[in-house]
């Protein structure tokens, strides 16, 4: 082999004769196998040169062209000690990280992600004291599906005292502790709450964070969903982006319905605002209405309900004023005016809850997505599921807590 030539794995890098050289020069390696050999990594080294013996080899993990995704970015030196590194992608974004074992090793914070080529820079400096550098690039291999998320609330929204963190994701999610450790609330005011696994209404995987109890008004929240470079796992593909969003809690408002009385009470600040009659479903199976913690999902005005579209048949086709979804199985709030003489003094709706147009005007004014209907009474049909609407409330938080895939 020809003088100042070190033969590494299948690369053969030239080293710097002088300390001089060593601090100027730079030599791009690109750190590549065809096809994705199964070596544990490449190494690069360019100018850590020979002093009295000593050298700076640096081993960059994963490596090649259609490298395996997934997994943290992992630096190592042998024959001398990292002084810095940087891992950046060809748009620019950055994987930070840490060293370790006296800087002879540095591992990613994040995983690389699918379809992503990166560069990795490292300082070194050898064991005799020189300082030098290498450069190596890896290709991770596309992602052959891609799983995205819906949320709720939206971002730089205000919301009620029982507004959940919702997510629901486009396709299987089987490695779910694996996504649950990339998503991050953190709250102005040290909120304690709990991630809680469950199939969505849709039939789709759905995780909800929920606080132990209602927000605090005034409470700023953030999610931190740092899921580019997470497996689903098998049939959900990857996630190839990040998601990040933040919201802030209203008044402390809370909708009290005791359909036993047939009465609606507003609540503010543990204060009564305002009072008045409603009637709710029918007694039965099919008409009664579900009893439970209910979280107003959408404000929706005026919308046409249709029996159909909830398995009741060709009961009901008409449409309504001041409309406030609370589950998803049909369940809302709303004017009924063709019901007023039996406000106060009978359940008679299909499930919904009824009031005149002047009080559902008021109530739809003054609700928030987000507040809470706590709804009871000897004639509901049963508690509303976790997953019909926004019904995380109705575990107790012990339930819920153990919900987390954590």
């Amino acid at each position: 082999m020809p003088a100042g030539l070190v033969r590494s794995g299948h690369l053969r890098v030239r080293v710097a004769a002088t300390a001089t050289a060593a601090v100027l020069a730079t030599v791009a390696l690109a750190a590549c196998s065809a096809g994705g050999s199964s070596r544990a990594g490449t190494d690069a080294k360019d100018d850590g040169g020979h002093v009295n013996g000593a050298r700076a080899t640096v081993t960059v993990s994963p490596h090649g062209v259609r490298a395996k995704a997934g997994e943290r970015v992992r630096v190592a030196a042998r024959g001398g000690t990292l002084t810095s590194v940087t891992v950046t992608d060809a748009r620019g974004g950055r994987l930070s990280g840490r060293l370790s074992d006296g800087g002879r090793s540095w591992v990613s914070d994040r995983n690389a992600a699918p379809g992503t080529s990166y560069t990795v820079v490292a300082a070194t400096h050898a064991d005799g004291g020189t300082p030098g550098s290498s450069r190596a690039s890896f290709t991770t291999e596309a992602a052959d599906r891609v799983n995205k998320v819906d949320w709720r609330p939206g971002d730089s929204t205000t919301v009620g005292v029982a507004q959940p963190i919702s997510l629901v994701f486009d396709h299987p999610v089987r490695n779910k502790a694996a996504v649950e450790k990339q998503l991050k609330v953190t709250t102005s005011n040290g909120t304690e709450g709990s991630w809680g696994w469950m199939t969505d209404w849709s039939g789709k995987d759905r995780v909800d964070w929920r606080p132990k109890e209602y927000w605090r008004p005034g409470t700023k929240v953030t999610l931190d969903a740092r899921l580019n470079g997470t497996d689903s796992g098998a049939d959900g593909g990857w996630f190839v982006r990040d998601y990040r969003l933040g919201f802030t809690i209203g008044a402390r408002q809370v909708v009290k319905v005791d359909l036993d009385r047939k009465q609606l009470t507003v609540q503010r600040n543990g204060r009564t605002v305002r009072s008045f009659p409603v009637s709710g479903g029918t007694p039965g199976p099919e008409t009664g209405s579900w009893r439970g913690t209910e979280v107003v999902m959408a404000k929706e005005g005026s919308i046409r309900m249709n029996s159909e579209t909830v398995g009741l048949g060709n009961a009901y086709d008409q449409k309504v004023d001041y409309a406030m979804r609370l589950t998803w199985s049909g369940t809302y709030a709303h004017a009924a005016p063709w019901n007023s003489a039996y406000f106060g003094r009978a359940n008679k709706s299909h499930g919904c809850i009824g009031m005149s147009d002047a009080d559902a005007r008021w109530l739809y004014e003054h609700t928030t997505v987000g507040d809470p209907f706590e709804v009871k009474g000897a004639e509901t049909k049963g508690r509303v599921a976790l997953n019909n609407g926004l019904g995380d409330w109705n575990a107790d938080w012990d339930e819920w807590r153990a919900k987390s895939a954590l």
